[in-house]
């Protein structure tokens, strides 16, 4: 925690996070007592078929990489979405089939535009990063190595939201992955993207030093008052005066809505295949889908 120290002139000891582990704080402070501090853990409601896309996909592409290099064709992409589908959250096995053969295209087509020759620096890589108050920890989906040896950051995402510059520029995870990269690789890590299955859209953002540091004093912020809700639930204190909700549509997608009737009353529920195609419907957060299994246990 960053607290006091057990004795005086001792260092404060820092406070070891995941960039999800932050925003979670970030977006509801309830959410993150539900997350990381009851133990139980109150049940979560049924799985979401989007997050299994996600993790299918980002499980096959992985897996893609580990092949020699003659082995990685377009086709064998598809292939191992296919092997590794889950069927968690679908309505029934026609949705389930005809979301297989949708994700399993968006593989082949992403693939077909990857030089298989070419390695990537990581994949499913471990990195992290040292503040001055925090261990900052991640995994990124992938790390290429650009023509001038520096490091490029390359994130996954397969939701109806298409991402833009704008998007890789002011994502934390991407930031701290990217500051972790240049600490963990000892090598030059500027560049981010947000690599857009479904359309193929590959959103870029070259970020500066100033960026970076801004994205890290943001992560100390939150970090700061991660830390001192853990520190009060450790004394006691799990009331909503440390953990309030933060009702919004958002709350539609949360696993614990049923244990929160201000995020109830703030927005409708939606079925375990909503994130598929919903027009009117809010974007499910994505951060459920690559982000936490990045940073936690990709399955």
């Amino acid at each position: 925690m960053l607290g006091q120290g057990l004795f005086d002139g001792m260092p404060e000891r820092l406070y070891a996070c995941t960039p999800t582990r932050l925003a979670t704080w970030r977006d509801c402070p309830r959410r993150y007592r539900f997350t990381y501090l009851d133990r139980p853990q109150p049940p979560k409601g049924p799985p979401w078929a989007h997050t299994s896309i996600g993790a299918a996909t980002h499980v096959a592409l992985a897996q893609w990489f580990a092949l020699p290099s003659r082995a990685r064709t377009p086709q064998r992409g598809a292939d191992l979405v296919r092997r590794n589908w889950l069927r968690d959250g679908f309505r029934d096995d026609d949705q389930s089939r005809a979301a297989r053969g949708r994700a399993a295209g968006w593989v082949e087509e992403y693939l077909a535009k990857v030089d298989p020759a070419r390695e990537p620096v990581g994949v499913e890589k471990a990195v992290s990063a040292q503040t001055a108050t925090l261990v900052l920890s991640g995994r990124a989906d992938r790390i290429d190595a650009a023509d001038d040896g520096s490091l490029v950051v390359v994130d996954y995402k397969t939701g109806r939201h298409v991402p833009t510059a704008d998007d890789a520029a002011s994502s934390l995870a991407l930031a701290v992955y990217a500051v972790g990269a240049r600490r963990t690789m000892r090598r030059p890590c500027t560049r981010v993207e947000l690599h857009h299955l479904p359309t193929g859209t590959v959103a870029v953002a070259e970020h500066t030093r100033a960026s970076l540091d801004a994205h890290v004093a943001t992560a100390e912020a939150l970090g700061a008052g991660a830390a001192g809700a853990d520190d009060a639930f450790a004394a006691g204190r799990t009331g909503d005066d440390v953990f309030p909700p933060a009702p919004g549509r958002h709350c539609s997608w949360c696993d614990y809505r049923r244990h929160c009737p201000q995020g109830r009353e703030a927005a409708p529920p939606m079925q375990p295949w909503s994130g598929l195609a919903v027009p009117d419907a809010p974007e499910p957060d994505e951060t459920d889908e690559t982000e936490t299994q990045s940073d936690e246990v990709r399955p």
